[in-house]
């Protein structure tokens, strides 16, 4: 009885339907909780990149004010650009600029903004 029933057990090849199923459905459930977390870190990356850029710009500003380029209290990206300030594709602008927005100082507080 123990010889048959090894003989059995070794000709027993592969993973039964159940098995298959249930590997299905975990996968689907980790890829369920991954992909919304992987789209959050993307988006959390962009708003980054869209902040240091912004930075970036207001940083070429403060320099222009620095060097006295910075004549009439406001400028444009594409000053800075036309000026040297600045290297920038315009593609590579961050999301929602243009060449034409205007940097101001406030003269109080000395603070560069987009206006």
């Amino acid at each position: 009885m123990n010889a048959k029933l090894r003989k059995m057990l070794k000709q027993e090849k592969g993973f039964t339907l159940v098995e298959l199923l249930a590997v299905i459905v975990i996968l689907g459930i980790i890829l369920a909780i991954a992909i919304p977390a992987i789209g959050n870190i993307i988006d959390n990356a962009e708003d980054d990149a869209n902040e240091a850029s912004e930075e970036l710009i207001l940083d070429a500003a403060r320099l222009a004010d620095v060097q006295d380029d910075f004549e009439s209290g406001t400028t444009t990206i594409q000053d800075l650009i036309d000026d040297g300030y600045l290297e920038v594709d315009p593609d590579d602008l961050p999301e929602g600029r243009s060449n034409s927005d205007t940097i101001s100082k406030a003269d109080d507080t000395g603070t560069f903004s987009f206006d």
